[in-house]
This record gives C-alpha cells, sequence and structure tokens, in this order.
C-alpha cells in the first residue's frame, strides 16, 4: 500500500501560526495551491482520499480536487489550554512547561495530548487503512500529522519529531502495511 501525505497549504504567516490553528487557507495559501494544482492533481486518482478535519485542508484537497473525506484521527496534536496561541506567547507566559513540552515526549503540560500519544495515534490510522498490495491512499493534512507519520514509519526515537521540517504542500510518501512501513522519497 501507498499512503501519500500532502500538507496542507498555508493558512497564516508563519510567526502566526498557532497551536491548533483551524484557520481557512489565507491568500498566499490559495495563490501556491494554484501553482501546485499541475504536479498534485494526479494524485486524485488514489482510491481512497482522506483530510483532517481542519478548514486548510479540506480546502486544499478540495482545490486538488481529491473530495477527500475528514478524517478525525489526522488532526492535528491536542494542544489543550496552549490552543490558538504562538509558540512564542506560550514561551513567554509559561517557559518551564514549554521546555517540558519540548525535552519529555510523555509530558503535556498543556494539558492535551503527549507528543507520544499524538504519534500513537496518527499510527494507528496508517496501521488501520483498509486497503492492501498496492493501493494508494492520499490524505492532506496538518505538516505535524505528517511529522508523526514520519517517525511512526521510521520508529524513529521521539526527539527526531523536532528535528524535522513539513513545509506546505510538501507531499510525503508512506510505503507498506500495519507495522512495516518505509519511507519513500521521489
Amino acid at each position: 500500500m501507498l499512503v501519500t501525505l500532502i500538507a496542507a497549504a498555508r493558512s497564516a504567516p508563519l510567526l502566526d501560526a498557532r497551536f491548533g490553528d483551524d484557520r481557512p487557507l489565507d491568500s498566499v495559501g490559495w495563490h501556491a495551491v494554484e501553482r501546485a494544482i499541475p504536479a498534485l492533481v494526479p494524485l486524485a486518482a488514489a482510491e481512497l482520499r482522506y483530510c483532517s478535519p481542519t478548514p486548510s485542508s479540506r480546502q486544499t484537497g478540495d482545490a486538488l480536487g481529491l473530495s477527500p473525506i475528514a478524517q478525525p484521527a489526522l488532526r492535528d496534536c491536542d494542544m489543550g489550554r496552549w490552543r490558538g496561541m504562538t509558540l512564542q506567547q506560550v514561551a513567554a507566559r509559561e517557559p518551564e512547561a514549554v521546555d517540558l513540552w519540548l525535552s519529555d515526549p510523555r509530558s503535556a503540560p498543556h494539558g492535551g495530548e503527549p507528543l507520544l500519544s499524538f504519534v500513537s495515534r496518527i499510527g494507528g490510522w496508517l496501521d488501520t487503512r483498509p486497503i492492501e498490495g498496492d493501493g494508494r491512499i492520499v490524505a492532506v493534512t496538518e505538516s505535524s500529522v505528517i511529522r508523526a507519520a514520519m517517525l511512526y514509519a521510521l520508529k524513529a526515537p521521539p526527539q527526531s519529531y523536532w528535528r524535522t521540517e513539513v513545509h506546505p504542500l510538501s507531499v510525503v510518501s508512506i510505503s507498506g502495511s500495519r507495522g512495516h512501513w518505509s519511507l519513500r522519497l521521489g
């Protein structure tokens, strides 16, 4: 099975990125999707097409002609009371909590979901896809979800999450089946 993950287009400038951001695409994001359509529209041939429940993921998928089905399991990490705030805002208010969150993947000082639980949830979604063999799936979701999927597929240490970047409209493919995934580049 081949699972292709597309990072949703931009919904806000990087410095205004917020935890649990559920804003729709901004004008820069729409323009980027329009430019990406020729390269990404062939992915609409996948047997199953999904998206996370956010407006930016839905809009990106629809613009690419995917008509994706929203999957609650593909939602971003639950950031608890930090939801809606930028990392800079949280660091100014709770610097020790941010340090703990960045250093301990089991911690959830925000009252939401620990990093390890988030990665496990995304891995569980991968492992329960209903297609076997040479089937293809495409999903549009937040960059954080793609980072978690990569970590799960590679069985990488949790700190690798913080050393991975996924930009808007990046495409990552993961091939394999339940518990036996490989990152596929190119």
